[in-house]
């Protein structure tokens, strides 16, 4: 059994954890309002983009002239995997549900014969990965130094992508992150980038223009700022679903934390109480043997 000094410098050791959750927490729900924001104020307009590239995509499927970006480059042998994770740590299961879905994915495409290099974007993912699949890293984006992710990353990585692309390095690119649903819920999310995927939409406004130049034109213009897009509202999401599971993570620390206090406080108590009546009979015994 612990001494009462162990047992009271425990306590006062969880306390100053509890403390340090419980700031952790507040200031990851300050963050996660912002984040939270900007992530869906940039929805529409992706879903929007989206729609429209739909549109133009299905007017030019199959033509002679579909930029690459979209049609591909008639293989699917090397995959590109854009890993995107946090720069930094305990936001609960937040890193390791995207880093697992990454590796399950490569894991998938190593078992059929295929080729894969992987991109990381935050160290967690790295950190995570690195053990089973280091030898397929390419490359490695640090964004510790960036408070607040703007378009300005988004399009760094993207053209680095399509460098990449162009270079003939890979002929499938695939996202990961984590999609924002609220504090609890955040989705891994594994989203094909090149060749570029738009879901068809019915009654699309693309369908009621005429386009001028032609489609395949406009389409080799938005596709590589379509991919930033699509890297930044990942970014974003990302950005959302980090606090929001730290923010979760902490609040149940704090909450473990003072279940922990409580459970030491009536041991201690116990022990005192043990300890007091162990030197009352003491002193009792003492005087009757008088």
């Amino acid at each position: 059994m612990p001494s009462l000094k162990d047992l009271k410098t425990r306590i006062a050791s969880v306390k100053s954890t509890r403390k340090i959750t419980k700031a952790m927490q507040m200031v990851a729900a300050a963050k996660l309002r912002r984040a939270q924001e900007a992530a869906e104020a940039s929805r529409p307009y992706t879903e929007r983009f989206n729609a429209v590239m739909a549109g133009l995509a299905s007017g030019s499927a199959g033509s002679a002239a579909a930029p690459k970006l979209l049609s591909g480059t008639g293989s699917d042998q090397t995959h590109l995997l854009v890993v995107m994770t946090a720069e930094r740590g305990l936001c609960g299961g937040f890193n390791g549900n995207i880093a697992k879905l990454a590796r399950t994915h490569a894991q998938k495409l190593l078992a059929q014969g295929k080729t894969v290099k992987i991109v990381t974007v935050g160290k967690k993912g790295r950190d995570v990965i690195k053990r089973d699949l280091g030898a397929h890293f390419v490359e490695h984006v640090d964004l510790s130094a960036v408070k607040r992710v703007s378009y300005n990353n988004a399009q760094s990585i993207a053209k680095d992508i399509l460098a990449k692309f162009d270079g003939g390095e890979f002929d499938i690119a695939t996202i990961f992150f984590a999609r924002f649903e609220n504090v609890v819920t955040q989705y891994p999310t594994a989203l094909q980038v090149i060749p570029a995927k738009f879901e068809a939409v019915e009654g699309s406004e693309a369908s009621l223009y005429d386009y001028e130049p032609s489609e395949d034109a406009i389409l080799a213009d938005l596709l590589p700022r379509g991919v930033a897009t699509q890297i930044f509202a990942a970014l974003l999401e990302n950005a959302a679903s980090e606090q929001g599971a730290r923010m979760s993570a902490m609040d149940n620390a704090t909450r473990n934390a003072g279940d922990m206090i409580d459970k030491l406080t009536i041991e201690f108590n116990r022990s005192r109480q043990a300890k007091i009546t162990n030197e009352l009979i003491e002193i009792i015994s003492g005087a009757e043997a008088l």
